[in-house]
């Protein structure tokens, strides 16, 4: 039961990291570029999720894709899944939760870069996807790096989002966050303790290697 709650927890934080990568860097860059009036709007909502509690959140995404629902109706009929109660469901509560903690970055290290080194390589004929994948990207690692492992130690610790979308239910549903919960109430402690300081130790290790990784970059570009 333990190595299987674990597993599946990393599996949801590594699935949520992934797809809010490859998605939070577009939204990052047109939120750092543009001009648009819908600008703060956008920004509102993308950091929503910092002010608000999970248990908002949990209670409308359970509303929304519940079974009853337009949305959640639609996906069980036609495509016979149940996005409350299941793997999906704590899926889509992570990546709508940890979404700002990848944006953020991102668009702060963009932010960052000079305006003459974007116009250059447009001068130099670059396109714009060319520009962010050999220009913008290369020189944010740091600020990559940091979304990366904020979003992931973000996931492996939420634990109001996906108790309310998902449940509790083993092997499907029950992550470790919860399952510290479940023993300290069973006070079963000692296995509260294997939950509680695995996650330690890892998200030490985690944040620890980050610190190195980012102090040995910043001594090559000096």
């Amino acid at each position: 039961m333990f190595f299987e709650t674990m597993l599946l927890t990393f599996k949801v934080a590594l699935i949520t990291t992934i797809i809010l990568f490859l998605i939070g860097i577009p939204i990052a860059l047109w939120i750092s570029s543009t001009k648009s009036r819908l600008k703060p709007i956008i920004e509102t909502i993308v950091s929503m999720p910092l002010v608000l509690p999970p248990s908002v959140i949990g209670f409308y995404l359970l509303i929304f894709l519940g079974p009853s629902s337009a949305v959640g109706g639609f996906v069980e009929e036609w495509f016979d899944m149940r996005l409350v109660l299941s793997f999906e469901g704590i899926l889509i509560g992570s990546i709508l939760f940890s979404f700002p903690f990848m944006v953020h970055p991102i668009q702060s290290g963009l932010q960052s870069l000079p305006k003459s080194l974007i116009e250059a390589s447009y001068t130099l004929g670059k396109s714009k996807l060319q520009t962010l994948m050999h220009v913008q990207l290369p020189n944010i690692k740091n600020s990559l790096l940091t979304g990366i492992v904020l979003t992931f130690a973000h996931t492996v610790g939420e634990f109001g989002v996906v108790l309310m979308i998902g449940g509790n239910i083993p092997g499907e549903t029950r992550l470790a966050s919860i399952a510290i919960y479940d023993e300290v109430e069973a006070l079963n402690y000692d296995l509260a303790n294997q939950y509680a300081l695995t996650l330690f130790v890892i998200s030490f290790s985690i944040l620890l290697l980050v610190y190195v990784i980012n102090r040995k970059f910043s001594g090559v570009l000096r």
